[in-house]
């Protein structure tokens, strides 16, 4: 069996860099001195489930980084009503807009304690951000429930503890009878204080909740210009 390894170069704040084999996710490329945000590829449950990915290293803003984004709205290139098996496997192109897939965020979160970023920004150039200490993501089995908490606010405000315990939603598997409503896959409740797989639009609408929503922020007329969700490993 062919494993893809990757040398990466060494960072004097980091120390010594070592050999990275089959990393599971950003974090472990970025703890071996991988310090350039960009596509990466990751095997969440062993060499043999590779799929490329946007790593988030921080490089941006000076901060740590290690984050492995699973879901990213840039532009409105790539549609993200969808069916329950595009959800379930993934969809789109790491380097631009995509969703990574439901089976792969539930092998990464089954495994270690993750804790999860969402960066939003408007058409006014306004940046914001939500943090939740703890996000899992559970079997197929199980709808893929979402569990998160820990809220810490970045100026976003919290529009995801109203989904916790959901189970995952598509206009095919509807567990809500919201998602065909407002036209997106997420972990509905009734329905929504967020649609980040909403329709993409520009800004303020005068249709309800069904664009790019994260209601504390600018509420559900607004449709943001773009939207990132990310995790990363607590320890």
């Amino acid at each position: 069996m062919m494993i893809q390894c990757a040398v990466l170069l060494l960072l004097p704040l980091l120390g010594q860099c070592a050999l990275v084999c089959s990393p599971t996710d950003c974090a472990e490329l970025w703890r071996s001195c991988s310090s350039i945000s960009g596509v990466q590829t990751i095997y969440p449950n062993g060499a043999d489930s590779a799929v490329t990915v946007y790593c988030d290293m921080g490089c941006e803003n000076n901060t740590k980084g290690g984050w492995t984004v699973f879901q990213r709205r840039l532009d409105g290139t790539v549609t993200f009503f969808r069916s329950w098996e595009e959800y379930k496997k993934g969809f789109g192109f790491a380097c631009g807009e995509y969703w990574l897939g439901l089976d792969f965020l539930h092998q990464l979160t089954r495994n270690k304690a993750y804790e999860l970023r969402v960066d939003m920004e408007d058409f006014e150039g306004n940046r914001a951000f939500a943090r939740y200490s703890s996000f899992s993501v559970a079997s197929e089995e199980e709808g893929y429930k979402l569990t998160v908490s820990g809220f810490t606010n970045g100026g976003a405000g919290d529009s995801l503890s109203y989904h916790n315990g959901q189970k995952f939603s598509t206009f095919d598997k509807d567990h809500k009878d919201c998602a065909n409503t407002y036209l997106g896959g997420h972990w509905y409740n009734s329905c929504h204080y967020s649609n980040p797989n909403g329709i993409y639009a520009h800004g303020p609408t005068k249709l309800f909740a069904i664009g790019v929503n994260w209601l504390s922020f600018k509420g559900h007329y607004y449709s943001l210009k773009s939207f990132t969700m990310k995790i990363r490993p607590l320890a």
